[in-house]
């Protein structure tokens, strides 16, 4: 990316970087005019993207946050580089070709002349393209590469694989799981411990096909892929979960849904310094799959796995967790529930918090992963940054679009 930036002349640059105080005031106004744009101009794209986000805003308020990212290092890209690989992930899994963007340019633009009027000079927009040009040459390099490595890989495959429900287990109140065997009888891919799966699915009630991307719940093999799928139910008058209420509902043991090949930065690494996992609700999924892996991979590392929901009814995937703690000595187990029914059932009653985590952890110096709801992840990432956990031992994913934990 280093070489991209140096393709904008210093004027250029300078006009970008001048933008980013009115992209901190305007930036989700205008990402959220672009994706009306981009759905007026271009209905077909309710194929890719998720509507469900677009209605609770997070995906304007994070295209918002990556454009407001672009502007403030246009001078050194490579410092987002991290931020890059992670959204090319999603592209590549959700199959987003190099067609795609210049339509996302040209609406984009459109949504900065609409929202900023007059502050929107020629100077402003002509930077601006210059810039989405670099930018977008980033992207679509390194998602080829991506595609050409996921296809060259044995069992490996481009865009949607049809797959057979093998066995479909109801793990609690809220989560199914799903195990999945290619329909051809063909070979599957390896991934990695954390990375997720796009689901494609046409829904007979819903007049665009649906896309959602659900994490491997279990460790790497040769047999099957398995996602663990929590309904979602919708809030007050809301709606429920278009994809998850359809696949608790409707999709049986011998049905064939559409996959995508396996995505994902979230992954677990090889070190030897003690691993710390810490769930809320379905987050657990991912490091359910680094939970396995490591006990097979790594079986003398020492592995901390806390575990919070509301409680027993909805925690998923807990005999497996159980199973693995008695058969290794070295797996450690917590479990938290906000409002348990018995509290004999768990370790703690309410949150986790920073006293506890200190109370119940040896030590800082370890590898840290965590994924949940967005409030749990802060209150998570707050307590790690109090306990002055090193930045390069903190790793987290969000469930959809890329939220701030310092927000």
């Amino acid at each position: 990316m280093t070489k991209s930036t140096q393709a904008l002349d210093a004027k250029t640059i300078e006009t970008v970087k001048a933008t980013v105080p009115v992209l901190a005031e305007h930036g989700t106004a205008i990402t959220s005019r672009f994706y009306q744009l981009l759905f007026i101009n271009h209905p077909e794209l309710k194929n890719i993207f998720n509507q469900t986000n677009q209605r609770k805003g997070k995906q304007p308020q994070a295209l918002a946050n990556a454009v407001y990212a672009a502007a403030a290092h246009i001078d050194q890209l490579e410092n987002i580089l991290p931020f890059v690989n992670q959204i090319a992930h999603k592209h590549r899994s959700l199959n987003i070709k190099p067609e795609h963007y210049p339509i996302v340019g040209e609406n984009l633009l459109k949504a900065m002349k609409d929202v900023l009027k007059e502050a929107a000079t020629d100077e402003i927009i002509t930077a601006w393209a210059k810039a989405y040009g670099i930018i977008a040459d980033a992207f679509i390099q390194v998602e080829r590469e991506m595609y050409e490595e996921t296809e060259q890989k044995p069992g490996g495959w481009v865009g949607y694989r049809d797959f057979r429900i093998i066995q479909k287990v109801k793990e609690s109140d809220v989560i199914t799981s799903f195990y999945l065997k290619p329909a051809d009888n063909g070979l599957l891919p390896d991934f990695e411990a954390g990375q997720y799966v796009t689901v494609k699915v046409d829904n007979p009630s819903i007049p665009y096909t649906c896309q959602r991307q659900y994490s491997l719940s279990c460790k790497p093999n040769k047999e099957f892929f398995r996602i663990s799928v929590k309904r979602e139910d919708g809030i007050g008058d809301g709606p429920d979960g278009v994809v998850s209420t359809y696949l608790h509902e409707s999709i049986q043991e011998g049905d064939v849904i559409e996959l995508s090949a396996p995505a994902g930065d979230f992954v677990l690494n090889q070190e030897r310094k003690p691993l710390v996992l810490i769930s809320g609700g379905v987050g657990l999924t991912p490091l359910t799959s680094m939970l396995e892996t490591v006990v097979t991979q790594q079986p003398n590392r020492e592995v901390y796995y806390i575990h919070a929901a509301q409680n027993e009814r909805v925690h998923g995937l807990k005999d497996i967790m159980k199973q693995i703690a008695d058969q290794n000595d070295h797996v450690h187990t917590f479990t938290i529930y906000e409002k348990p029914e018995d509290a004999d059932t768990c370790d703690k009653t309410g949150f986790v918090d920073f006293a506890w985590l200190q109370s119940v952890l040896p030590t800082n110096e370890a590898s840290f992963y965590f994924c949940g709801p967005e409030p749990f992840m802060k209150a998570i990432y707050k307590a790690l940054k109090d306990w002055q956990v090193d930045a390069e031992d903190i790793h987290y994913e969000f469930f959809g679009p890329q939220g701030d934990l310092e927000a």
